[in-house]
């Protein structure tokens, strides 16, 4: 077996449930699960009748670079969402099964094993699949801690010359899982500098992209701070965006890659490899989501609405605001993280993840500790009340 394998974690959800196996929810309360991140806004009608409507696609093999009408869907949206002046549907766009497989594969795609003691760097808190992906590619992770004293931003300073001369891959998540931050143009040109001197590869997370509260002012992205710093051709550099989140369609599985074309080359070749085809009925589907705009709007007021309530109501009891963007609440416990999580199930039933599961220990410090995520997913009443159940064990508390 691969020896990496022992050096996995289990993941967030696995230790959450370890840690409150012995917990008896407080029976007088409904349950209001808030722990993980999964959308539940209802799927638009008319995405599954897209779906529905092509079933006659399973008939036929994919094909791994996906179909043109796809490609050029998301094309157009790239240059929609971010004023992109060109993308090359053909050449700088595939269609992958979510963001999170595409994530994971691409490490094993650019780490070179061969080189001496390569290194991967990723965010911390972050999302454990960066951690993952990095173990199994036979690279080290390294951890950028991103604190609530620097307002979360990126600190590239934390890491010495030694470790960026081995570094071959770099993940960023911007709207940040769990904060909500977006990077700032500032940041994404100190990356860039970065990576022209070091030579590394930059992999941009933005499944997070389309959640956000100011429909005047939506988050930079990736390519799009590249075209504003002259970067043509996106060197070193691949976005992965996801409709999971945008339209509500985390069981379709649906996001893609773009940027690089010579990286996405080679990306393509390791994904005929590894068999990862969009199916066809999905495909247009997902064409069909790519091309309206309307209903991820109304998703965005949901969220809206829902974090209005949300920061209003704890907002008496403790100091919090809303975040950048995304669907999370980066809460301050003022304690213990998994001490407020377990006691929190105890007497509201309600349950959130403890934000030192998503970090590690790096440079004396857990930047997780302490915090717990909230995902305010659910419906905007059930977050509503949860919001009450938290002021009301805060103030207990």
């Amino acid at each position: 077996m691969n020896a990496a394998f022992e050096q996995l974690q289990s993941y967030p959800f696995q230790k959450l449930t370890a840690l409150t196996s012995g917990v008896t929810p407080n029976p007088k309360l409904k349950p209001i699960s808030l722990h993980i991140g999964e959308p539940k806004h209802p799927t638009p009608e008319f995405i599954k009748r897209a779906l529905t409507e092509n079933l006659g696609g399973l008939a036929n093999y994919p094909t791994t670079l996906g179909a043109p009408s796809l490609r050029i869907a998301i094309g157009a949206w790239l240059q929609r969402r971010y004023g992109l002046r060109r993308i090359d549907p053909v050449t700088q766009i595939i269609p992958v099964n979510g963001s999170r497989e595409a994530l994971f594969a691409f490490a094993q795609t650019v780490v070179d094993r061969t080189r001496d003691a390569p290194v991967v760097v990723v965010p911390n808190p972050f999302y454990q699949i960066y951690e993952g992906a990095a173990l199994l590619a036979g690279a080290k992770p390294e951890y950028l801690n991103t604190l609530a004293a620097d307002r979360f931003t990126l600190d590239f300073a934390q890491l010495p010359d030694d470790v960026w001369q081995r570094t071959q891959l770099v993940y960023v998540c911007s709207p940040g899982n769990p904060t909500g931050r977006v990077m700032t143009l500032n940041e994404w040109q100190r990356l860039f500098e970065l990576s022209d001197r070091y030579g590394f590869v930059i992999a941009a997370d933005e499944c997070y992209s389309e959640i956000y509260f100011d429909e005047a002012q939506p988050p930079l992205g990736a390519l799009q701070a590249a075209q504003q710093c002259g970067r043509a051709g996106y060197p070193r550099l691949v976005m992965f965006s996801s409709l999971s989140k945008r339209s509500n369609v985390p069981g379709m599985r649906s996001g893609f890659v773009a940027g690089d074309a010579e990286i996405l080359k080679k990306f393509l070749l390791y994904r005929t490899y590894q068999g990862c085809a969009m199916s066809p009925p999905i495909h247009a589907a997902s064409t069909a989501a790519w091309q309206d705009e309307a209903h991820v709007v109304e998703n965005r007021r949901l969220y809206r609405e829902k974090f209005t309530a949300f920061t209003r109501i704890l907002g008496d009891v403790t100091e919090i605001g809303m975040p950048d963007a995304a669907f999370y609440i980066w809460l301050d416990t003022l304690g213990d993280d998994t001490v407020f999580t377990r006691d929190l199930l105890a007497t509201q039933n309600v349950s959130v993840l403890p934000g030192s599961y998503l970090a590690r220990d790096a440079r004396g410090v857990n930047p997780g500790a302490q915090f717990v995520r909230i995902a305010l997913v659910a419906s905007t009443a059930e977050c509503t009340e949860a919001a009450g159940r938290i002021a009301a064990f805060l103030r207990q508390h």
